[in-house]
């Protein structure tokens, strides 16, 4: 590109045009997948079905979320323009798809056709859209910010977190405002609007023009040939505390709200939604960030470890969710315990493809994080269900009541028990991940370096 181009069409060559706006509408759109909690109980009862069966809607869309990004990551890899457009497409064809089916299934109660219907159109069709999508600009981004690599993915990956924060008061208003069949005319309505801020990303989405993308079978190595340049134990590794950071934050996340309300807090829960979505969103901009100033990128995750079992250690020992409500130490325990997991959880996402950059190179990254996308797959099937299961199996239901604003009481049904016993199952998966860190992920070639050059440089000063 020449001189006279460059200077009349910067844009062109602007790294946050080309890769940090576009990054920032793509996964803005995308993440409001969790949203789910906001409109499930909507879907259930429009269409005539229980919480628990249209539930699953949620399951499916996250596990195929990390098999499309698995099975996709070489589209992605050869051709970031067709998988953003692929993105576009199956993302509001799904949204659309789950409005058409709620209206159908507004239509015919208890319709079989209608539930099986959202389970396609937002788990599969969405799904696609969604690990298509999360995938799609995270390379370029690294390629644009080539010294700030964690910095740049976890801005497009808190877009991912933070759209819930900013779409839930959005969804809620529609649902309040729209009138009868509210629920599946918000979904028509965001399908159009998600599709044209995923287009606009699609169509700004590009690499630098010096990279030069890898072609042919000489030089395009295979995932399994580039992730043997290092003992394999150490891919697995990452794998393994990626599925565990996961699974223990989704089995968390997915009680909060009733662990907020056994603390006495039920009447500030939207709050404190949006307050740890925030956390969720910061901790996958500032741990990554962070990141960058380090030596050895693993460091982050024996940080996020460390922290979680400190935190979940407490509350273990103080009962803080059992004793919580009318204590304001043990309150302040929980809610701690519930903002370091949530940031953990979301910098855990933003720190995984720059670490696996670091030990395998840039050449198929997005091939080698699609496939270790496949983590997030398995532990939206476990995660949830996991914390849901212990729930049910052990304590024993409690009423509570919570005044309302307009004086009348409410009466909540929980389980003070059951969360507690959550906390024992994820402490001990946060220490397996905390050795399989320690012992399995080995330190990266430039960490290596390091070390050598700081143990040369101390026998230089001892001499």
């Amino acid at each position: 590109m020449g001189a006279n181009e460059n200077k009349s069409g910067g844009w062109r060559t602007n790294k946050w045009i080309r890769a940090a706006i576009p990054a920032l509408l793509l996964h803005c759109s995308i993440g409001t997948v969790y949203c789910w909690s906001i409109f499930s109980q909507e879907i259930a009862d429009y269409i005539g079905f229980t919480k628990g069966a249209t539930e699953w809607a949620f399951s499916f869309a996250i596990f195929f979320l990390g098999m499309s990004a698995a099975f996709l990551g070489n589209v992605v890899e050869k051709d970031i323009h067709k998988s953003s457009l692929i993105a576009a497409i199956c993302f509001a064809a799904g949204m659309a798809g789950t409005g058409f089916f709620i209206y159908y299934g507004g239509l015919h109660k208890g319709s079989t056709l209608a539930l099986i219907g959202i389970y396609v159109c937002y788990g599969f069709i969405m799904g696609i859209g969604l690990g298509t999508g999360y995938l799609s600009p995270v390379k370029t981004l690294m390629l644009w910010f080539e010294d700030r690599k964690g910095l740049a993915t976890g801005l497009a990956v808190a877009g991912f977190g933070a759209a819930k924060a900013i779409a839930s008061p959005i969804m809620q208003a529609m649902l309040d405002n729209l009138g009868e069949g509210g629920i599946y005319k918000m979904f028509i309505i965001l399908a159009c609007v998600y599709f044209v801020m995923m287009f606009v990303g699609h169509l700004l989405l590009k690499k630098p023009e010096g990279w030069h993308e890898p072609q042919g079978k000489e030089e395009r190595k295979s995932i399994m040939s580039v992730i043997k340049t290092k003992p394999i134990g150490n891919y697995i590794g990452i794998w393994l505390m990626f599925y565990i950071n996961i699974t223990c934050g989704l089995a968390l996340i997915s009680q909060e709200k009733m662990i907020v309300k056994c603390i006495g807090l039920a009447g500030v829960v939207g709050l404190i939604s949006t307050v740890s979505a925030v956390f969720n969103a910061g901790g996958r901009l500032g741990f990554s960030a962070w990141a960058d100033t380090m030596k050895d990128r693993n460091t982050i995750y024996k940080l996020i470890f460390i922290l979680s079992i400190a935190f979940t250690a407490l509350v273990i020992v103080t009962n803080g969710i059992q004793n919580g409500e009318g204590n304001t130490f043990l309150v302040v325990l929980v809610l701690c315990l519930i903002f370091v997991v949530n940031a953990g959880y979301g910098g855990g996402f933003s720190n995984v493809p720059t670490l696996l950059s670091d030990h395998y190179g840039m050449s198929n990254i997005s091939a080698i994080h699609g496939l270790t996308l496949s983590a997030w797959a398995f532990a939206g099937l476990t995660g949830n269900q996991m914390a849901t299961w212990i729930v049910g199996h052990f304590g024993e239901e409690v009423s509570l009541e919570h005044g309302l604003a307009d004086g009348t009481v409410e009466t909540i049904i929980v389980n003070p028990t059951g969360y507690q016993h959550v906390l024992y199952a994820t402490i001990v998966l946060y220490i397996i991940a905390l050795i399989i860190c320690l012992v399995m992920v080995k330190p990266t070639d430039k960490a290596l370096e390091a070390k050598k050059a700081k143990a040369e440089k101390k026998a230089a000063s001892a001499e």
